[in-house]
């Protein structure tokens, strides 16, 4: 990590590390007043897109429906397979918790980001003791993605930031058996992720199941 300065804020971006094991006992030793920012969303829904993006690498590779169980007929869920694996966020949070306060985490809603971006970074600027900088003027939604794009809104010249070709990608349609028992799967999980944060993501309302 660079060498920060009083005044300074240095951040660092890897996906991986909250489901990495060694992680929380590394970043502690190296700096345990760090805050930590992790973006959530559905695990079911971040499954399917985590599958997409294999796909998109691997066409070869079999269906999401048949990675996804160990025995399908029975219904047994594939929990070792990471895209499966890496939703089950209260397991991961467990690991961080031992070695940093909930005080010193703060958890983004995934779909809040996309439907109200400036809401949900006015929170991560709360969070970090930052001035609200970034307010709604700094986003421009793209339909064709359905996700928004970053704007200078100083600089109205400048075409808008959007994701590029490797997000935003059509998901495959997947048995709807399939998404209710990765729902029922999940449940119990997302549960023990929402008393643990103290955050209700409802993710059980997702497609209609309110």
């Amino acid at each position: 990590m660079p060498r920060t300065v009083e005044g300074q804020l240095t951040m660092e971006k890897t996906p991986s590390y909250f489901v990495t094991s060694e992680a929380p006992q590394r970043i502690h030793a190296m700096a345990k007043d760090t805050k930590l920012v992790v973006v959530v969303r559905d695990p079911v829904t971040r499954a399917i897109s985590d599958y997409t993006q294999t796909l998109s690498k691997k066409p070869e590779i079999p269906t999401f429906e048949v990675l996804a169980f160990k025995n399908r007929t029975l219904g047994l869920i594939d929990a070792s397979w990471s895209a499966i694996r890496i939703g089950i966020y209260a397991l991961h949070l467990e690991s961080w918790l031992q070695y940093f306060p909930l005080s010193q985490i703060h958890f983004v809603s995934g779909e809040q980001l996309i439907s109200d971006p400036a809401g949900e970074m006015a929170k991560v600027q709360d969070f970090l003791g930052l001035r609200r900088v970034i307010t709604q003027a700094y986003f421009h939604f793209n339909s064709t993605k359905g996700f928004p794009c970053l704007r200078r809104p100083e600089d109205g010249a400048s075409a808008p930031r959007c994701l590029g070709k490797s997000k935003g990608r059509t998901h495959p349609k997947i048995d709807p058996e399939v998404i209710r028992r990765l729902r029922k799967f999940y449940k119990p999980f997302n549960v023990m992720f929402y008393q643990m944060t103290g955050q209700d993501f409802q993710w059980e309302q997702e497609d209609g199941e309110k």
